[in-house]
C-alpha cells in the first residue's frame, strides 16, 4: 500500500512537472522562438501556448516594441579634407523574429556598423558647407541604404536621423563669422530695400496729393466763378425786376412836372451825405425847377386850380447853358478823378 501511494505521488510530480513544463506565457509585444530538436520550430505568439517538454525549447524572446539606438559620435571626413564628428539615432522595431534571430547574430551592432560606412560614404561625397546645410538629403540617403539590408535581417526601419554634426572649433569658428556676415549683408540689403521702398511711397503719396489738390482748386475755381456769375445774374434779375415795379409804379401814378421837381429837392441834400464825396454839381436848370416850384406854392396859397398839363415842345437850350453844363462836367471829373 506504501509502495503504491509512493508511486502515485511520483506519477502525479512528474505529471504536474510536464504540464508545468508543456504552459508556457508569453508576454505582450514579445514573442519566442521555439526549436524542436534544435532546429527552428515555430514562433509563439503573446497569450498562453503548448509546447512539448523536453522535446521543444525556446530560443529567445525578441521585442517586438519599437526600439529607439543612439549611436555614439563617428569621426568622418568630408571631400576637402575636413573632419566633422556625426551622431546618429536609428528608430527601429523587430518585424519577423526569425530571421532577427538566425540571420544575423546581433542585429544593433548590425545596424551601426552599417550606418556608419553608409554614412562616411555619404558625407565624403560633399564638402563641410554642403554636409552641414544637407542632412535631410543625409538622412534620406542613410535610411534607404539601411532599409534594404535590414529588411533581411527581419527588421523595419522607421527613421535614421543625423543628431549631431560638429565641425572643429577652429572651422565652427569661421562658420559663425561668415554666418554673422552673410546676416549682416541682408539685413544691410533689407533695410536698404526698406528704405527705397519708402521714398517710393512718399514720392507717389505726394504726387497724388498735388493731383488731388490742383483737381480740388480747380473744381473750387469753376464752382466759385458759377456762383458769381449766378449771384450777378440773381442782382441783375433784381435790379431789372425794381426798374420794372418803378417804372410800372410811376405810368400808373402819373405824376406831373412839379412833383417830379419836388422829389428831386428832396434827393438833392442825400447826394452830400456821403463820405467820400468832394465836389456837389448842382444842375444848370436849377432856376426854372425853383422857379416852377415857387409858381406852385403861389398858386396854392391864392386858391387856385392850375391848369391841365398840356404838351409843349422842349426847348432848345442856349448857348449859355450848354456852356455852364460843359464847365460844371470837366469840374466834377476834375475834382472826382483817382487821387
Amino acid at each position: 500500500m506504501t509502495t503504491a501511494l509512493i508511486v502515485a505521488l511520483v506519477v502525479i510530480l512528474i505529471a504536474a512537472v510536464l504540464v508545468y513544463r508543456a504552459m508556457r506565457t508569453v508576454p505582450e509585444a514579445s514573442a519566442d522562438v521555439v526549436e524542436r530538436f534544435g532546429r527552428y520550430h515555430r514562433t509563439l505568439k503573446s497569450g498562453t501556448n503548448v509546447v512539448f517538454p523536453f522535446i521543444d525549447a525556446v530560443r529567445n524572446r525578441v521585442d517586438l516594441r519599437e526600439q529607439v539606438v543612439s549611436f555614439p559620435p563617428q569621426p568622418v571626413t568630408t571631400s576637402d579634407n575636413l573632419t566633422v564628428s556625426v551622431e546618429t539615432v536609428v528608430y527601429f522595431r523587430v518585424e519577423d523574429p526569425k530571421a532577427a534571430t538566425y540571420k544575423v547574430s546581433n542585429y544593433i551592432s548590425a545596424i551601426e556598423q552599417h550606418t556608419i560606412t553608409t554614412m562616411r560614404k555619404v558625407i565624403g561625397d560633399m564638402n563641410l558647407e554642403t554636409a552641414i546645410n544637407s542632412r535631410s538629403e543625409i538622412n534620406t540617403k542613410l535610411r534607404r541604404s539601411l532599409v534594404e539590408v535590414a529588411e533581411g535581417w527581419g527588421l523595419e526601419i522607421n527613421r535614421l536621423e543625423v543628431k549631431a554634426m560638429d565641425p572643429p572649433p577652429s572651422i565652427q569658428d569661421s562658420l559663425e563669422k561668415q554666418k554673422q556676415a552673410d546676416r549682416d549683408t541682408q539685413a544691410s540689403m533689407s533695410e536698404a530695400e526698406g528704405r527705397k521702398q519708402a521714398q517710393i511711397l512718399d514720392a507717389e503719396g505726394e504726387r497724388q496729393a498735388a493731383i488731388l489738390r490742383a483737381r480740388g482748386e480747380g473744381e473750387a475755381a469753376v464752382l466759385k466763378a458759377k456762383a458769381e456769375a449766378e449771384a450777378e445774374a440773381a442782382r441783375a434779375r433784381g435790379q431789372a425786376e425794381a426798374i420794372g415795379i418803378l417804372a410800372k409804379a410811376i405810368a400808373e401814378a402819373d405824376p406831373d412836372q412839379r412833383l417830379l421837381a419836388y422829389q428831386y429837392l428832396q434827393i438833392l441834400p442825400r447826394l452830400a451825405e456821403g463820405a467820400a464825396d468832394k465836389v456837389w454839381v448842382v444842375p444848370g436848370d436849377m432856376g426854372r425847377t425853383l422857379e416852377g416850384i415857387g409858381g406852385m406854392a403861389a398858386a396854392d396859397a391864392a386858391g387856385r386850380t392850375p391848369k391841365p398839363r398840356t404838351e409843349t415842345p422842349p426847348r432848345q437850350p442856349s448857348a449859355d447853358e450848354v456852356t455852364s453844363e460843359a464847365d460844371d462836367s470837366h469840374t466834377y471829373g476834375f475834382f472826382n478823378r483817382p487821387a
